[in-house]
């Protein structure tokens, strides 16, 4: 347990400072104990009163508080770092609002690694699924721990595409980090506990309120050397990662789609604005050789398996099909193919990951 931080807890719960003022106090001395010797000029910059001290000194006096505190903190299997701590991401540590304190369960050493975040659609395709976890693993093999949020979709695809490689990940929660949200995730949760890393800035037993989740993105983008955007809409959530990788001076990265495809529009809108066009892992790790001790050619292994053009000229069932889905009975009228034929087509490209069915009907999913 790491006593300096436990220090800077019990002193933020005894202040009771709004974020933005804590952060300042935190920033401005190493120990909370010499808080209690300021100038008052410094007292007054830091919004700091004689009760506010006062009350300090009473806490910090008392040791049973800081092993009382120290005892939660164990019964709910939770560490805690704070922006002094050895262990605190260094890239995190530079932003202007990098969080005071981080809670966490898992392997903290993750931390000191390179790390490279993974985000994108909650309800991807299949082929944003696949790409998310062939990515993410192809990272973890090289040496790249892969921070996400453990979101439903693109998230939760890339913590298991990572963990099946050499490599790690590490989950940025929205929530405590005692608390498991979405609960469908409850296994990948403990998996990631245990061979992984969960952490979050808010305090134990913290519920999902939707204001955390944009919040929390800074942190997955802040600690991460670069963003890599899998499957995004223009309204997605994991936009705002991008645009906040971009204010923290972080590379942004995104995966191309379809003009067609209303789930690819916020990803082809990234890289219109300058993000990196990534088609295979070499894209990504050109941009951080310096961070790796060695990226060797034959891991960028994931590449497209065959190009949109390639497939609109050799599949006529292709070509019938946009994004919004077709019953059979519609395809096949258009087709002038019987229905048993054109099943057995779909079956073939479904398998290959260019299309997809939803609710009965077939559509494009890429």
């Amino acid at each position: 347990m790491d006593d300096l931080a436990c220090l800077w807890l019990l002193t933020q719960q005894t202040l009771k400072l709004p974020p933005a003022a804590f952060r300042r106090v935190i920033a401005h001395t190493a120990n909370p104990r010499d808080l209690l010797n300021l100038p008052p000029d410094a007292r007054i910059s830091l919004s700091l009163s004689n009760q506010h001290l006062d009350k300090l000194n009473r806490v910090l006096a008392r040791r049973q508080a800081g092993q009382d505190l120290q005892s939660d903190l164990q019964r709910a299997k939770v560490s805690i770092l704070c922006r002094h701590s050895d262990n605190y991401p260094p890239l995190l540590n530079e932003i202007y609002d990098a969080p005071p304190l981080l809670y966490f369960r898992g392997r903290s050493e993750l931390l000191k690694n390179p790390l490279f975040a993974l985000v994108g659609s909650r309800r991807p395709s299949r082929t944003g699924r696949s790409d998310a976890e062939a990515f993410a693993r192809a990272l973890s093999d090289v040496g790249m721990t892969v921070v996400s949020g453990m979101a439903l979709g693109v998230d939760g695809a890339a913590h298991c595409g990572a963990l099946a490689g050499a490599g790690s990940t590490i989950a940025v929660l929205g929530t405590g980090v005692d608390q498991c949200y979405p609960r469908s995730n409850a296994s990948l949760y403990e998996r990631i506990a245990h061979e992984g890393l969960l952490i979050s800035e808010l305090p134990l037993g913290s519920p999902p309120m939707r204001h955390q989740f944009p919040r929390r993105n800074r942190i997955i983008s802040g600690m991460s050397l670069g963003v890599l955007v899998v499957e995004a809409a223009l309204r997605s959530g994991s936009l705002i990662t991008a645009r906040q990788a971009l204010e923290q001076n972080r590379e942004v990265f995104a995966i191309p789609g379809s003009i067609h495809n209303p789930a690819s529009r916020g990803c082809n809108s990234l890289i219109k604005q300058g993000a990196k066009l990534v088609e295979q892992l070499d894209d990504i790790l050109e941009e951080f050789a310096g961070w790796l001790e060695s990226a060797p050619s034959s891991a960028s292994g994931h590449t497209a398996n065959a190009s949109a053009v390639d497939i609109e000229t050799s599949s006529p069932v292709y070509q019938a099909l946009g994004f919004e889905p077709v019953d059979i009975d519609t395809l096949a009228h258009n087709l002038g193919l019987p229905i048993s034929e054109l099943l057995s087509l779909l079956s073939d490209l479904e398998v290959e990951g260019w299309v997809e069915q939803f609710r009965g009907a077939w559509q494009r999913s890429r």
